[in-house]
């Protein structure tokens, strides 16, 4: 390994794979050397406008007296729409029916024609059907607020404390790259990560930068392992 063959990391391939496939063919923890997390990417909790909530309290409130009532919709079995939506299942104690689609796109169509309650899903995608007004957005995943949507609270500011659900994506060498050019290649990206115009594209796209060190990214990854395995877990996900 000599630093240039490089692999953009995120969520689905770091952190939830172990939990879901039985006989991955890679060890997200040993099979590469981190160089540094680029971004998180918090998802909007949304719903159709006929969803008599204008506040994830009042959803939480009205979902936890109808349960199986509503309906939310995900991109597929394992996205993270489909994980964060059943965390927010968990974490509230609310009974919501999840209906899979292949993408994004189906999804939002019926989202929007009211054939689905509620989703969750990444700011690029329903922007534009919220300043549309034909989708309602509630909160935000993440710890902190989207400057793309500063108005739109985060979970735990509604009510549900310690809720912290992003997607994230970060920059992986292969096993047994030398330290030295880790090293090198992380400054360079934390670099790159301060400029006006990427940052510019970050926000446009919902995306918080989150660039620290080589041993910070290694921490985070077993961490989110660990995290993202026990809320499969408990939601009953098998793996495959």
């Amino acid at each position: 390994p000599d630093g240039h063959t490089l692999m953009m990391g995120h969520l689905g391939t770091l952190a939830v794979n172990p939990a879901i496939y039985k006989n991955l063919p890679y060890d997200p923890v040993k099979s590469f050397a981190p160089v540094s997390l680029m971004a998180m990417v918090p998802s909007v909790l949304v719903v159709n406008p006929q969803v008599p909530a204008a506040s994830a309290a009042e959803l939480i409130a009205y979902a936890r007296a109808n349960p199986g009532k509503l309906t939310y919709g995900s991109a597929g079995a394992g996205s993270t729409s489909h994980l964060t939506s059943e965390y927010f299942k968990l974490a509230t104690g609310t009974d919501v029916l999840h209906i899979p689609y292949k993408g994004v796109g189906p999804m939002l169509t019926d989202l929007i024609s009211g054939q689905l309650s509620m989703g969750i899903n990444g700011a690029p995608a329903v922007m534009a059907h919220v300043n549309s007004g034909r989708l309602r957005a509630l909160a935000v995943t993440g710890a902190k607020r989207l400057p793309s949507l500063p108005q739109i609270p985060t979970l735990d500011e509604s009510g549900v404390k310690g809720f912290d659900a992003s997607g994230w994506y970060g920059i992986v060498a292969p096993a047994g790259t030398p330290g030295a050019i880790v090293a090198k290649l992380n400054a360079e990206i934390r670099r790159i990560m301060q400029t006006p115009e990427l940052r510019t594209r970050l926000d446009n796209e919902g995306a918080i930068p989150a660039a620290g060190s080589p041993e910070e990214f290694a921490a985070f990854i077993v961490s989110e392992i660990a995290r993202w395995g026990a809320v499969l877990k408990r939601a009953g996900i098998d793996a495959q």
